[in-house]
């Protein structure tokens, strides 16, 4: 994340317009508080969208990481291009002649978010809803692009401490050149607590018995999760047994495939063993579990796929909780009891991903793909 900047003595922030989305749009509000600087929504749009741009660059912004159109006039908001047809424009006060961002308290800035209007055909979903994302469109959930803008949100003002006004389209005006006015919208304040799962991604390789002696230093109960069970073969008598009732395979034909199988399978058992993932885990009773799973991976965040050293991949170490309730898990209010086990097991995962940190170096990142500095856990 960039450097934080003061606040102070920044220049009034223009009124946040009243109609800003044409009729195909949905509008969005990201509200965040002072301690929140432009760039910060620079780079976390860059963690996401491919095509990240500034069509007008804000003028208290002094440099920009991405591709640039021309500044903005005394008075003009910015213009952060998200993709084709997404754009966030700001930032604005809370409010404006006529309009209010309808945000909670302590929103210092607010960011106008455009894009297209995809809804799924009807209300249909499954789980939970711990986002509240699903209260927000009672109706039909977003779909395609509107649903990547909607989810990079709300995961925008859980790291930033903010808030989202979500499906802020109102009336259809076509006195004001066929453009929605503000709705009323849903506000969702997500919980900076949710986001519990890290991963450092670098380009050293931890052997299991190293990673099991760095994280045994942070939590002792920590154990190697490589033993498997012996390989035993193939049941007795399966050559022997059709595959289905009926199956009209000639029993000849049923063995002579059968054992062409267990030829592979003793030419794998007997190849010298390769080991290219691994895990470990540690029992936190009532808490639930913590897992560590080390793996290599050619997927990578964008910002870390950027990096000279990420070219060809990464060794990623996966720390993830596993609650004790996974239902609880999924609920946008869970009971206290959730809350105090997640809030535990978030202080270990830190813990144990800056452990890794410090062994293997590289780059730290949440469960968004959003990257965290080690001080910061």
């Amino acid at each position: 994340m960039a450097q934080n900047r003061s606040a102070q003595n920044q220049p009034a922030l223009p009124p946040l317009p009243a109609v800003s989305a044409q009729g195909h749009q949905a509008r969005h509000l990201l509200g965040v508080p002072s301690d929140v600087v432009v760039d910060e929504i620079e780079v976390l749009a860059m963690s996401r969208f491919v095509g990240t741009r500034w069509d007008v660059v804000p003028a208290d912004l002094p440099g920009a990481d991405v591709p640039v159109g021309r500044m903005a006039n005394p008075g003009e908001p910015g213009v952060l291009r998200l993709s084709r047809h997404s754009s966030v424009s700001g930032p604005y006060a809370p409010s404006g002649k006529g309009v209010d961002a309808g945000l909670p308290g302590g929103t210092e800035m607010v960011f106008d978010v455009v894009c297209p209007r995809e809804r799924w055909d009807d209300a249909t979903r499954f789980g939970g809803d711990r986002d509240g994302i699903g209260r927000a469109f009672p109706a039909a959930l977003p779909n395609r692009e509107e649903e990547r803008v909607v989810t990079w949100l709300v995961q925008a003002a859980r790291r930033l401490g903010g808030s989202v006004r979500l499906d802020v389209a109102g009336t259809w005006d076509d006195a004001d050149g066929g453009r929605r006015s503000a709705g009323p919208g849903v506000v969702l304040t997500p919980d900076p607590g949710r986001a519990v799962d890290l991963t450092v991604y670098s380009d050293i390789w931890l052997d299991p018995q190293a990673a099991h002696r760095v994280l045994q230093a942070v939590h002792p109960r920590v154990v190697l999760a490589t033993e498997g069970r012996p390989y035993q073969g193939p049941p007795a008598g399966i050559a022997d047994r059709p595959l289905y009732p009926g199956e009209p395979m000639d029993p000849e034909v049923r063995k002579a495939i059968h054992a062409r199988a267990d030829d592979i399978d003793i030419d794998a058992l007997q190849a010298p063993m390769v080991l290219d993932a691994y895990g470990l885990a540690s029992d936190l009773g009532l808490d639930g579990a913590i897992t560590v799973e080390v793996v290599g991976d050619e997927t990578l965040p964008l910002l870390v796929r950027e990096l000279p050293w990420a070219a060809s991949g990464a060794v990623c170490y996966h720390v993830r909780w596993d609650p004790p309730d996974l239902y609880e898990a999924n609920q946008e209010f869970p009971q206290a009891a959730h809350v105090v086990a997640r809030r535990r097991a978030a202080d270990l995962v830190g813990k144990m991903a800056v452990a890794i940190h410090a062994a293997v170096g590289g780059e730290i990142a949440d469960d968004a793909d959003f990257l965290l500095a080690p001080e910061d856990l």
